[in-house]
């Protein structure tokens, strides 16, 4: 005799979106880091590849905003991450991340989708 459980075990996606979302911080405006400058991220965030990103840049600016989403733990969101670029890059970035960290991001932060792209270029 079997017992079935009555709702299914959690998928990939949705793991993996709890993770990203543990990680987050709790508002947008605990994102203080530079928004000028150049950026050098620790090997614990990106291990292999470029380290260093210059913000003037919107490619590199783009590059290190993905790096740090996918890869770095809440306080290199909070130290790495500026709120107003954040905000301006979103609606380009968003199409660039997975969609577990997209959803996390946008469900904790649901302004982050309608924000417009002003000064992201």
């Amino acid at each position: 005799m079997s017992v079935s459980s009555t709702s299914a075990a959690p998928s990939a996606f949705e793991l993996l979106r709890e993770q990203y979302a543990l990680r987050l911080p709790t508002s947008l405006e605990e994102l203080t880091g530079p928004a000028t400058g150049t950026v050098d991220l620790p090997l614990h965030v990106v291990w292999s590849g470029r380290r260093s990103y210059g913000l003037s840049q919107p490619r590199s600016r783009m590059s290190l905003y993905r790096t740090v989403l996918a890869e770095g733990q809440r306080q290199d969101l909070i130290a790495f991450l500026n709120r107003d670029l954040l905000i301006a890059q979103w609606p380009i970035l968003r199409t660039l991340i997975s969609r577990p960290l997209r959803d996390a991001w946008e469900n904790r932060f649901p302004d982050l989708p309608a924000a417009e792209a002003t000064t992201a270029a």
